[in-house]
């Protein structure tokens, strides 16, 4: 079994069919998927979605790239996280590659997140784009490795993979991996450990080779399993057993569906 361990279900290009999404998911062998919020307004879509199926997890939290959205507080996060089908916080961190002028407001959001994350005790969902270096500085300010969690869709550097695994976080590799020209972020999912290694689609977004350009779902996630396969030099279902192990061990209040 695989888990897509971070998908966006409600976002249009997937909501209508969620039916048909679910059944790609059995036919390919993955057996849960995370669905990840990125805004306060949608967050009881996106629960109402988990709330489905037993093979669905939602999370809850504020992207970074959304400015004019309701503003998060430690209470309101700690709140609605203590739903039984909510088993992260997030999506947050930093994103420097649209943004503008002051971004002061962004490192304030991620570190509400961080504190919700350690009082509510569940892990964090982390985003970071053109923002490394401040990302890692605030994980570490805030204490971030009391509450854990993942760097999601990672296309970083060793040396940033190295300090989120200091932190004792995960890494999770998207279908970027499988691109022509991710050569380089190849090479840090070959080195990362195995306890650590997570795989996700991001779908709608990010479809892997050969689907590169479409839309993606978490049935696609298997491709992502396979290149890495390739890349470790180990099973595809080695890679299916240690991810799957380790989503569940580091996102445990996702329930987990026992197969007759």
């Amino acid at each position: 079994m695989l888990v897509d361990s971070h998908c966006h279900l409600d976002f249009p290009e997937l909501a209508g069919r969620l039916d048909q999404v679910l059944a790609d998911m059995a036919a390919h062998g993955v057996g849960h998927a995370l669905c990840v919020c990125v805004a306060l307004a949608g967050f009881e879509r996106v629960l109402a979605l988990a709330m489905r199926d037993d093979r669905l997890s939602a999370s809850v939290g504020v992207h970074p790239d959304h400015r004019d959205t309701v503003e998060p507080d430690v209470d309101t996060l700690v709140r609605l996280a203590a739903h039984p089908k909510v088993v992260a916080i997030g999506e947050t961190g930093l994103d420097y590659f649209r943004t503008e002028g002051d971004v002061e407001w962004q490192r304030e959001r991620f570190r509400v997140h961080i504190r919700a994350a350690r009082i509510a005790k569940k892990p964090l969902i982390v985003h970071t784009r053109a923002a490394a270096g401040d990302t890692i500085r605030l994980m570490r300010d805030e204490g971030a490795e009391a509450a854990g969690g993942v760097m999601h869709c990672f296309t970083e550097d060793w040396a940033t993979a190295r300090a989120a695994l200091d932190l004792g976080f995960h890494l999770s590799f998207s279908g970027i991996v499988t691109f022509k020209n991710a050569a380089s972020l190849r090479e840090v999912a070959a080195k990362v450990p195995d306890d650590r290694l997570l795989v996700e689609t991001d779908a709608p977004y990010l479809a892997p080779a050969p689907f590169r350009g479409k839309t993606n779902e978490p049935a696609f996630v298997r491709f992502v399993a396979d290149c890495l396969a390739e890349l470790r030099q180990q099973p595809v279902a080695r890679i299916a057993e240690m991810t799957t192990e380790n989503y569940f061990k580091l996102f445990s209040h996702s329930r987990r569906k026992v197969h007759s």
